[in-house]
């Protein structure tokens, strides 16, 4: 059985879907076989043969080759809004048993499964189920991407501290530069490193 990872992020568009792709690649160049899982996407576009596409599964596809799209992404939502209004509109109710089933076939064929929430921690799947109930469901350890920017310090302390009480593990941090030139950034990054108490996993530099 594969070795799995939930990765969330201090907030929506922090680049955890970047830092999904690196980690995926690192762990590529180690001979590992490695496969993601997107469970929830919303805001797609319409392909010429009408099919959905999401910009985040696309890049997670091109990462790992996988080809089994139903599989690595069973609810994928059109409007760009959070998953419980999409799923609502939709009429659609998210199951976690359902994601669990796609995550346990995934994990039968490979050495490392990366699952990408959407938004952060606490984004909501419905009225009642969250990216934590999710992540617990799974019993996965959490990787962390911290958009780095002014805040960054605040919104990762509070969302290590959400993981850690609800009892998943903080396997790690990736420290994503999503400004060019954030002031302090080595104070900034000096003092995460000394309060979240796990290790970084990566430092991504500013891409335009």
């Amino acid at each position: 059985m594969a070795q799995g990872y939930f990765i969330t992020g201090t907030d929506t568009d922090i680049g955890k879907t970047h830092a999904a792709v690196r980690l995926i690649r690192r762990w590529r160049e180690e001979g590992k076989t490695v496969l993601a899982m997107k469970p929830v996407a919303s805001g797609c576009e319409v392909a010429a043969d009408g099919e959905w596409v999401n910009g985040d599964v696309t890049r997670l596809v091109a990462a790992t080759g996988q080809t089994d799209l139903a599989l690595m992404n069973p609810y994928r939502f059109l409007p760009p809004v959070s998953p419980h209004i999409a799923a609502r509109e939709a009429g659609i109710e998210i199951s976690l048993p359902v994601i669990a089933e796609h995550y346990r076939l995934l994990a039968e064929s490979a050495d490392i499964v990366l699952v990408e929430g959407a938004g952060g921690w606490f984004a909501p799947l419905s009225d009642t189920l969250f990216m934590e109930d999710l992540a617990r469901a799974l019993d996965l350890p959490v990787i962390l991407v911290v958009g780095m920017r002014l805040g960054c310090i605040n919104h990762a302390l509070l969302t290590a501290a959400a993981i850690r009480a609800s009892g998943a593990i903080l396997a790690g941090w990736v420290a994503n530069r999503i400004v060019p030139d954030q002031p302090a950034y080595g104070e900034n990054m000096a003092m995460l490193r000394n309060r979240l108490d796990a290790p970084l996993l990566m430092e991504l530099p500013f891409e335009a």
